[in-house]
């Protein structure tokens, strides 16, 4: 079987790093490249890390066969709304475009529990309207993955979510599977899995299928 490329978007968050850990590690890959601000200082004999900046991106350098989205902020970080929807929605929408004028078969992109272009609250409008314009942009393949509160080590600390997190591992035995807290990993591996499978049209998974 024909080797695969793989780029991510994102890789120096929670779920990007372990995403970028797996796909180095899986033999269906010949190269995974990765777009960042900065080096993260990882090495591979695989990993083809590419240092951009996001708003003067050379659209020639998104070319891979696979494509992953875990970039996400929270407004808290971002500073502003218009700073949150320039990481959440503009980013990935441009990368989508990029890629698929490249030859992009997948696109693969973290959003949320909740995600409606309609909802009343911000965070889940954006993750709501970047999944319908991904949706029109056309790809063979498009994963989008919504996961509940996420569980794993980040890099900034998010008070209000640590907490979540722990109210809600102890009353884990009465939450449905959908609102259960999710490990990072796990959404990495069906973002892996998908990719892999690369089903034709749209594939939304809800937590309960990822955990």
């Amino acid at each position: 079987m024909e080797k695969k490329t793989a780029l991510i978007v994102g890789s120096t968050g929670m779920i990007g790093k372990l995403l970028t850990n797996r796909l180095l590690q899986d033999e269906s890959y010949s190269e995974v490249k990765t777009l960042v601000r900065k080096p993260s200082g990882v090495s591979h004999p695989k990993l083809n890390e590419i240092v951009v900046d996001f708003d003067n991106l050379d659209e020639s350098i998104v070319k891979a066969d696979h494509i992953f989205c875990t970039l996400g902020t929270t407004i808290k970080t971002a500073g502003s709304k218009e700073n949150f929807r320039k990481v959440d929605f503009k980013y990935p929408l441009k990368i989508a475009n990029a890629a698929k004028t490249n030859g992009a078969t997948f696109y693969g992109i973290v959003t949320a529990m909740g995600a409606d272009s309609n909802s009343w609250f911000f965070y889940n409008q954006v993750k709501g309207e970047i999944e319908d314009s991904l949706k029109a942009v056309g790809f063979k393949s498009l994963g989008i993955f919504q996961p509940s509160m996420l569980l794993g080590d980040r890099d900034e600390e998010r008070s209000g979510e640590s907490i979540g997190q722990k109210v809600m591992l102890g009353l884990e035995f009465a939450i449905p599977k959908n609102y259960k807290p999710i490990h990072g990993d796990k959404v990495a591996a069906s973002m892996q899995k998908v990719a892999k499978d690369e089903p034709v049209g749209v594939k939304v998974l809800e937590s309960g299928e990822m955990y």
